[in-house]
């Protein structure tokens, strides 16, 4: 006597019926007509990301997926297999419906089983580290292999996906006999089977390890136990009569599995409020990183209150090197604007040669009137961390830079520092020798106070509480009601 067993059906249960009567050529153009769903998609898988990581930590302390956000989770990725069975399995030409339900007459199925109960520890590892050795299978199989094409020098690399592979082929055949190989069809739909498995066991779904096996065909095997087969008398007890198929069958009622009652709490509208409260969470997170950002730099990147910019070499065999003219105007806001969104300003310039230098400030009309005629460099950009100057042809100055009256500001030294509160005007920087002799080489900083990071930071803490705030309570209220089940 001997039994025979079927494999132990996994949580996550992916089934489709392929259609007999395909188009020949609409696969062509399936991946337009499904944009719509596309769009609708990156929104949703927004809200799954945000409501995932919220479940993640559900988890961690309760042991317990939220049920409300696991319909919600689940019901996106049968959307998403809905859509992706349309437009790119090829097996349907039903146009996916727009609900995160399940839809019993559509030819694609995808439910989980609800767990009761989830390994508080194993949430840490299991959605990174254990299905390592399944990403790198799903990756052969979705990402495809690389091959080099060309000469060793100018060598194009294509990407070549086994699914990608044989739902081209798949195309083709359908093309021009019309219709789907049915072998081919359920390797595509074991390959699927696998990577969705996988997507189910990595978001948090269940704890059973996906297995290593490719459960080919439309409709996965499910656990039974076939008549007993008795050697001696050579053939097998007669066959019971047939039942509804497992797959199809928990397919009947409105919402499959894991939806008890067979309605989900998911409206329109909540979806809705899920969805735009995850960006704002996201949005939120995104300016509270930018307020911590910044307020790291301002605490650790401070040089005696000010910021100041990387150093820079500036080397010239002129005798002068100028800014390009600096036109500060406030559009007659009070003369105070400057200083409070900038502060006083600060010049750094270290001699490379020993050299004391001069650094100063002044009106662009008086800095014509002394460099007009001098052989002088003048700072256009900064292109690649270098400096660019542009030469003016000319003789030396008249008297050397300190003997000028004109300057608002200036210093000297080997390392000369020039402190200077902004104010409205046409300005130019100048760095010279002391002396006034040719050769200018120097390592240069620049920088400000900028007071107005701090209210920056203030604004961007507190929009970051607000957004996630608000995003929180768009999410909660959906959620509370979806667990509810009307």
């Amino acid at each position: 006597m001997t039994t025979s067993i079927a494999p132990p059906t996994y949580p996550v249960h992916v089934d489709a019926d392929l259609d007999p009567g395909l188009s020949r050529g609409l696969w062509l153009v399936k991946w337009l007509l499904a944009i719509p769903h596309y769009v609708v998609l990156a929104f949703l898988w927004l809200g799954f990301a945000v409501l995932s990581v919220m479940a993640f930590f559900a988890i961690l302390f309760t042991g317990r997926y939220p049920r409300a956000m696991f319909d919600f989770n689940v019901g996106v990725m049968r959307w998403s297999w809905r859509v992706s069975y349309y437009c790119y399995t090829l097996g349907t030409d039903r146009y996916p419906p727009f609900t995160l339900a399940e839809v019993p007459d559509y030819p694609a199925h995808l439910s989980v089983d609800y767990p009761e109960r989830l390994s508080r520890g194993l949430v840490l590892v299991k959605w990174w580290l254990l299905a390592i050795p399944h990403f790198l299978i799903i990756a052969l199989f979705v990402g495809g292999v690389a091959y080099g094409v060309g000469g060793a020098g100018d060598k194009t690399w294509i990407s070549i996906s086994l699914l990608g592979v044989l739902v081209l082929v798949a195309g083709v055949v359908l093309l021009f006999t019309g219709r789907y190989p049915q072998q081919v069809f359920d390797l595509v739909l074991g390959i699927n089977r696998w990577v969705l498995r996988v997507a189910g066991y990595v978001s948090l779904m269940t704890d059973q390890y996906p297995p290593f096996r490719l459960d080919m065909g439309g409709h996965e095997p499910h656990a039974a136990v076939l008549p007993p087969v008795d050697p001696a008398a050579g053939t097998p007890p007669p066959t019971p009569p047939p039942t509804a198929s497992p797959a199809m069958s928990q397919y009947a009622r409105p919402g499959g599995p894991g939806t008890p009652g067979g309605r989900s709490g998911w409206t329109a509208g909540r979806v809705v409020s899920a969805v735009v409260g995850s960006l704002l969470v996201l949005m939120g997170l995104a300016f509270a990183g930018a307020g911590g950002t910044l307020a790291l730099i301002g605490a650790t990147e401070r040089d005696d209150g000010f910021l100041m910019t990387p150093t820079t070499a500036l080397d010239s065999d002129t005798f002068a090197i100028t800014s390009e003219d600096a036109k500060v105007d406030t559009e007659g806001a009070p003369s105070w604007v400057p200083s409070m969104w900038l502060g006083e300003v600060r010049i750094r310039a270290r001699a490379d040669t020993g050299e004391p230098l001069f650094v100063g400030v002044a009106a662009t009309s008086d800095v014509e009137g002394y460099l007009g005629d001098v052989s002088r460099d003048t700072l256009s950009e900064f292109r690649a961390g270098h400096a660019v100057l542009d030469t003016t042809d000319g003789g030396a100055p008249a008297t050397g830079p300190t003997d000028q009256t004109f300057w608002v500001a200036q210093a000297t030294g080997t390392d000369a520092t020039l402190t200077w509160d902004l104010r409205d005007g046409d300005w130019t920087v100048v760095l010279m020798r002391e002396d006034g002799t040719s050769g200018v080489s120097a390592d240069v900083s620049t920088g400000a106070e900028l007071p107005v990071v701090n209210a920056v930071i203030a604004v961007l803490f507190v929009l970051a509480g607000l957004t996630l705030l608000a995003g929180a309570l768009l999410i909660a209220v959906p959620v509370r009601n979806a667990s509810r089940r009307e």
